[in-house]
């Protein structure tokens, strides 16, 4: 069966380019930069601002000084009077950019600083919650299981969960899932996908109800997206994208997997698609660079060097040495002490999830 894959040259940056990807950041969040590029992509921006600012945060100890006035501003300035928040001003709330601008506020601690009512916000979110326990994007009525994880996350966060039905909820995430690969689709009867995966993963997690997937089988189809390039796919037969580096390793960690992975080969993915003139990652080798890739390359470095073990409360194991050109137990070691531990559910760094004392379900073997 042919494979799609990229080839790895022996050119391709083996080193984590820290102070790179900073400064990459740094700039891309420069409000001041009002550039084609960014306007184009307005309709993501709430979430452009999580990736970065949690990129940043997993990296950057001076995160807290990196604009968070102006920040938070910006958030308020798009909150809806039904308590919903849009990717910009001027443009419609949705579920999505609500979840993110929750996440950041949490990220900042700032809750409670009067940005958002938070009781509006929390019906906002459930005004999208339909009878069958599936959840809406926005007023428009598209259904999608992503929309479940960022109503259920976003609840969580706001400590209102108690406003929804969580056991009907859960119960049509469960429609959603697969019984012949044990994955989860976008809708039932929808392909599995490992983005959805995890959405679906991580919903039940928050509700405590992960014992009702088949974790082994699931875990093989997770651990089958490994390619020989060392990347990772979303599904079969697709090229590795680095996206996956995050929603295949936080599910398999969710479900007490994460060893199921080659970490080693991996890593060489992951470093392989860093621009070594302007820092940030790429989805792959050579391709241009972005705040989301470079979130979510980052996060699987994060995922591999602090919880690569059965247990993701374990240290890794020590690593040897291989005749590669990669000194794999010093790589290691400096990653786990220059990228902070990520939560695998929420995507937030685990120091922030520590101070929500949310309580999370974990699987093992």
């Amino acid at each position: 069966m042919l494979t799609r894959d990229v080839e790895m040259t022996g050119s391709l940056p083996k080193e984590l380019l820290l102070s790179k990807h900073i400064h990459f950041l740094r700039k891309y969040a420069d409000n001041s930069n009002e550039n084609y590029e960014q306007l184009m992509v307005e309709y993501l921006r709430m979430s452009g601002i999580y990736w970065t600012t949690t990129a940043l945060q997993l990296m950057d100890s001076d995160f807290d000084k990196a604009g968070r006035a102006d920040i938070l501003a910006m958030i308020k300035t798009c909150v809806h009077p039904n308590g919903g928040i849009s990717a910009a001003k001027g443009h419609d709330p949705h579920l999505l950019y609500t979840f993110s601008a929750i996440q950041i506020m949490v990220s900042y601690d700032a809750l409670n600083d009067q940005i958002i009512d938070i009781d509006k916000t929390a019906q906002y979110i459930r005004s999208l919650h339909k009878s069958d326990g599936s959840f809406m994007g926005d007023s428009w009525g598209e259904v999608d299981i992503r929309f479940s994880f960022a109503g259920i996350g976003s609840l969580a966060l706001l400590g209102r969960l108690d406003t929804i039905d969580l056991d009907k909820t859960i119960d049509y995430v469960m429609l959603c899932y697969n019984t012949i690969d044990g994955g989860f689709g976008s809708r039932p009867g929808s392909e599995s996908h490992a983005g959805l995966i995890y959405c679906s993963l991580a919903s039940l997690s928050i509700a405590g109800q992960l014992d009702r997937i088949d974790a082994d089988l699931l875990g093989w189809w997770l651990a089958e997206r490994q390619l020989p390039s060392g990347g990772l796919n979303g599904r079969p037969e697709k090229l590795p994208d680095l996206c996956y580096s995050w929603w295949v390793l936080a599910s398999l960690t969710i479900i007490g997997r994460l060893h199921w992975i080659d970490k080693h080969k991996l890593l060489r993915f992951i470093l392989a698609t860093q621009d070594e003139e302007t820092g940030g990652f790429g989805d792959r080798p050579g391709n241009m660079v972005d705040p989301f890739h470079t979130l979510f390359g980052l996060t699987g470095l994060s995922l591999l060097s602090h919880q690569y073990s059965c247990d993701p409360n374990e240290s890794i194991p020590v690593d040897h040495n291989t005749d590669d050109g990669f000194d794999y137990a010093n790589q290691w070691k400096s990653i786990s002490e220059k990228i902070k531990q990520i939560n695998p559910v929420f995507c937030m760094t685990q120091s922030v999830i520590n101070r929500t004392n949310i309580k999370l379900q974990y699987l093992s073997l």
